[in-house]
């Protein structure tokens, strides 16, 4: 099972009216993506995740997390696509049986990697008094979740799950069920996967949630207060009227965390329904993964700073095609100044092909032949240095040579099709993977296969995801959060 399936039941949906009353005029909240690795991490009781003892360790552990995340997103984007064969064979275009969501508040991201389910942890509030709980954050996720207990009747029945580590219900005022007769229910949690069964009108509305390795959640929802820190403004932002979804039951192993805060782009989803509040953007920045830990990542809702606005760069983002992801329009890949021999079905995602970004993902997996044209390119300079003497995983370029220069590996750049550019810092393709080690940071994704733009392909930059314009806009940035906003 992928953790990102055992992270999708606390659901998170909000009404613009009841956000607008609780936030006034309070600026959008702002919070700060915990990477897994993160020494915070092992400090929340909650979590079973701690920082690599080194190096080696930590690329391994990435690396572990990334095959199974790429498995997970091959399986989740063929299946949409034999999904799509069928309903264009019978002729039916308006059905979907499955939707992502996309999140657009800034919160502690740590990751959570292992098993597919992502790298950034957040911690969020809920309920009236807030109870803390720290949620998986994830690109590729289209639902929220936590373990609810509600009367004492839903406890989680894992045997797992201790009580501290539950959402409780009844100590919080605000909670209030929602009723399986409502239109609530029956058409705007329908794509949540709620239940037609409702036995009385003021029976909770319930859903019945499986997962593509057969992991299922069971539950109920309910409206409730989400409260939502910012990372260096003392006032936090109450958001009312928050849909949640309490677990019933749950099958799966849960990996001591409480949940996942989807990112993903979906009806339903979180982000995109917060985004409305602000602006319909939302944004996240990523510091180098190896960066000290008095460097955060953040996470946040609404416009993006003037400065940023100024060095920013737009390409088309391309949403419903590959949900819960969000899909980008590529036309090619050059090194040191050359295009490289690429078949263009490559980045066709109504092909076999297609481009993605994924926080989720350590690496960048590229399709088959765009990955070979693109490690010949950047070896053929590097032939002089020293080769490690096996393979670290999907790295199979890799370099113990004391002589390496940074100055000798070419720059990499993708092209979009509108004629925009992105050039990441050489760190971000040419990694450290061990004390006196560097590799070539591309994977094979096979073919045919979508290529997916990792976090460390992304950090260092500012990356504005505009919902309602259909526009991504990326600029190089610090992280600084005093400085972006």
């Amino acid at each position: 099972m992928t953790i990102i399936s055992l992270f999708l039941i606390f659901t998170l949906s909000l009404s613009r009216k009841a956000f607008l009353a609780s936030a006034g005029k309070d600026p959008p909240p702002r919070f700060e993506l915990i990477h897994r690795h993160s020494p915070q991490l092992s400090e929340h009781e909650a979590t079973a995740y701690s920082p690599p003892k080194n190096l080696s360790e930590r690329v391994r552990l990435l690396i572990d997390g990334d095959i199974a995340r790429q498995e997970m997103i091959s399986q989740r984007l063929e299946d949409r696509r034999r999904r799509g064969r069928i309903r264009k064979a019978s002729e039916i275009s308006h059905h979907r049986t499955f939707n992502g969501t996309s999140n657009i508040v800034k919160i502690p991201l740590r990751s959570g990697a292992d098993r597919g389910l992502g790298q950034y942890f957040v911690s969020f509030r809920v309920g009236s008094p807030p109870q803390k709980f720290v949620l998986i954050a994830d690109t590729g996720s289209d639902l929220t979740w936590m373990h609810c207990n509600h009367k004492g009747e839903n406890c989680p029945k894992d045997g797992l799950t201790p009580p501290n580590r539950m959402f409780q219900a009844d100590a919080s005022s605000t909670f209030k069920t929602i009723p399986c007769s409502s239109q609530t229910c029956k058409v705007d949690l329908q794509d949540t996967f709620s239940l037609s069964m409702c036995p009385t009108p003021n029976t909770p509305c319930a859903y019945d949630y499986s997962y593509f390795d057969g992991s299922k959640v069971r539950g109920f929802f309910a409206n409730e207060t989400v409260t939502a820190g910012s990372i260096d403004r003392p006032k936090k932002v109450r958001l009312k009227e928050v849909t949640v979804g309490c677990t019933d039951w749950a099958n799966g192993n849960f990996h001591n965390a409480d949940g996942v805060l989807g990112l993903g782009f979906g009806k339903n989803s979180f982000a995109a329904t917060a985004a409305k509040l602000f602006d319909n953007k939302f944004s996240y920045c990523l510091v180098d993964h190896l960066s000290p830990s008095n460097f955060a990542n953040f996470l946040n809702f609404g416009n993006t700073s003037k400065q940023h606005i100024q060095n920013m760069q737009h390409t088309q983002l391309i949403l419903g095609e590959l949900n819960p992801f969000y899909a980008v329009n590529v036309s090619g890949i050059s090194i040191a100044g050359k295009m490289l021999n690429v078949p263009p079905e490559m980045w066709h995602i109504h092909g076999a092909g297609g481009v993605i970004l994924d926080s989720g993902t350590t690496l960048t997996f590229l399709g088959e032949p765009a990955y070979a044209a693109t490690v010949a390119a950047l070896r053929a300079p590097l032939e002089k240095y020293k080769k490690l003497g096996h393979v670290l995983g999907p790295l199979r370029f890799c370099y113990n040579d004391p002589r390496f220069d940074m100055a000798d590996v070419p720059q990499f750049v993708l092209h979009f099709a509108d004629g925009a550019k992105f050039v990441p810092p050489k760190k971000s393709y040419v990694i450290d993977a061990d004390v006196g080690v560097k590799c070539i940071g591309f994977a094979s994704a096979g073919w045919p296969a979508n290529t997916v733009i990792g976090n460390i392909m992304q950090q260092n930059h500012l990356w504005e995801f505009d919902l309602a314009n259909h526009r991504l806009g990326y600029a190089p940035s610090t992280c600084d959060f005093h400085s972006q906003f």
